[in-house]
């Protein structure tokens, strides 16, 4: 469906960095038909990529000098004054590694780090900016920090943005935290396992699928990996998965509101 309004704090937008975007479209138009409209060298040779005509996603090549970083998907989270949730981000200990910055045809955009290092970005969505694809396959459909502190955690991001927690594990063994805004979950975090700790901190992006069985089959045709297969929870069937240049990314059966 597309999307014309989220809540501050609601993530809104998935973006890809990768060292070689051409590949990259090729992947992601044989598994969700993507098409894509490049922005051009003055804005970073942005591209935005689409889904029956609406935006869906980003795709850009890495800053100059990090040319080697391993490609990767980053979210931003709504905001409606980007610029005063920068400075939140600074008063609350996170830090900032891009300053907000207008893009043509999207809006106002910030990229912060919290206090674990965990990347993501702010969003203000312009006035011109038309509607986003949500939920729909091949758009996104949920989210979750996997965070070391739980409570490091869900401080920082509760200054910035005033989440409702709910508690849905055990707290202890597995510890998952649905953040909500006005009673509506917008977002998921879960207290990372001993088991994950070769992993930094990190945000991950859940894309709508028909059927997991059958994309997996198609990722892996298309150069992709299957890292976790398909696995059942409460509120749809998900799996996680890697494009050819290593990006991870999960999939859901159907958009549910919430995987767990």
């Amino acid at each position: 469906m597309l999307r014309t309004h989220y809540p501050d704090g609601a993530p809104c937008w998935p973006e890809l960095t990768t060292p070689d975007p051409e590949t990259a479209a090729r992947f992601y138009t044989e598994i969700f038909g993507w098409t894509y409209h490049g922005l051009g060298p003055k804005v970073w040779n942005y591209t935005v990529c689409l889904l029956d005509g609406a935006p869906v996603a980003g795709l850009l090549p890495p800053a100059v000098g990090l040319e080697k970083a391993p490609a990767r998907w980053n979210v931003y989270l709504a905001t409606s004054q980007v610029d005063a949730s920068a400075v939140r981000v600074q008063a609350n200990n996170g830090e900032l590694v891009v300053l907000p910055s207008d893009v043509p045809e999207l809006g106002r955009l910030a990229l912060a780090v919290d206090r674990e290092g965990a990347c993501f970005g702010l969003y203000e969505k312009g006035r011109d900016t038309g509607p986003i694809q949500y939920k729909d396959y091949g758009a996104l459909c949920w989210n979750e920090l996997h965070a070391r502190s739980a409570t490091v955690a869900d401080v920082f991001y509760t200054a910035l943005f005033g989440y409702e927690p709910e508690q849905i594990g055990d707290g202890i063994d597995f510890d998952y935290v649905l953040w909500s805004v006005a009673r509506t979950p917008v977002a998921g975090r879960l207290r990372m396992s001993e088991d994950s700790a070769r992993l930094p901190p990190h945000w991950k992006n859940y894309l709508t699928v028909h059927d997991c069985g059958e994309a997996e089959a198609r990722i892996r045709r298309a150069g992709g990996r299957v890292l976790i297969g398909a696995y059942d929870m409460p509120h749809g069937r998900v799996a996680v998965v890697a494009d050819p240049a290593g990006a991870i990314f999960c999939l859901c059966e159907h958009g549910a509101c919430h995987v767990i």
